[in-house]
């Protein structure tokens, strides 16, 4: 197109018409030239520009594309984790309730299913989420959805609201509850059941291994009635179940960010599709 444009301008140059061949005539048609030449490169600049947006807008969509995969693949593993991680804290939450009732209903004791409640009482479980650098590496701004990237920038406070639940039980199971198990209790007739039920393939990364542990229980009488009327222990069960509950709540709320990020997600990715 730019070659035709130039070959009308040359034409008009060079036509020379007997009634038109005065000096002032010239210099018209050399003005009329050179400011065709002038919007050429101009044309020429801006159409080298628009192909440029367009191929660079081309490659930040694949980006973009690639980018929703990941975090569509991050979030779902992030998701299963924290259900795993609300799914032991429920089980918690039932041992304590079951053993709150061995406390108050004697008839109804029996040791196996105290130490077996006990070991999930003991249970610390923390969820580690998958962190993108997707904020600090700037490619947040990859992302056209405002709803997705202002639900990603918040993502890491959202996480902290569990962890934070998570470290004040933490310190109490270390610090308050796990000293007096040991003092009231064999820690090696509750490892052994501990391992014994199954417990411990919780924190297993592999579940389809088999670790074999072999401990037996404690040859030492064990007075189980003696250890849960003692007042101090029906107070660590009441702390147990208080502390676990305000993780799992927080932890819902979690659950639901994620959810919501993932709908957001399939939604964008949805802009791909043929």
């Amino acid at each position: 197109m730019l070659r035709f444009f130039r070959q009308i301008r040359q034409r008009l140059l060079t036509d020379n018409p007997p009634d038109q061949a005065s000096r002032a005539g010239k210099f018209s048609k050399y003005l009329l030239y050179a400011i065709g030449e002038i919007l050429l490169v101009v044309i020429g600049i801006l159409i080298a520009l628009q192909i440029d947006n367009l191929n660079e807008y081309r490659k930040d969509r694949e980006e973009e594309r690639e980018l929703l995969l990941q975090l569509r693949s991050e979030y779902q593993s992030n998701l299963e984790q924290l259900n795993q991680k609300i799914g032991l804290r429920e089980k918690m939450i039932t041992a304590t309730k079951k053993l709150l009732d061995y406390v108050d209903h004697p008839e109804k004791r029996n040791t196996d299913s105290t130490l077996f409640y006990l070991g999930y009482t003991i249970l610390t479980p923390t969820f580690d989420p998958i962190v993108n650098d997707i904020i600090s590496s700037g490619r947040i701004q990859l992302l056209q959805n405002p709803k997705l990237k202002k639900d990603l920038s918040r993502w890491t406070s959202d996480v902290v609201q569990v962890t934070e639940e998570e470290i004040v039980w933490l310190n109490y199971r270390s610090n308050s509850y796990r000293p007096f198990l040991e003092e009231s209790i064999s820690s090696r007739t509750l490892t052994h059941h501990n391992w014994k039920n199954g417990l411990m393939a919780n924190f297993q990364l592999d579940k389809a291994v088999n670790t074999e542990f072999d401990l037996s229980p404690s040859a030492r009488p064990r007075d189980i009635s003696t250890f849960l009327e003692n007042p101090k222990f029906e107070d660590k069960m009441a702390t147990c179940m208080e502390l676990t509950l305000l993780t799992n709540s927080q932890s819902f709320s979690l659950r639901d960010r994620i959810k919501d990020i993932l709908n957001l997600i399939e939604a964008e990715l949805d802009r791909f599709k043929p």
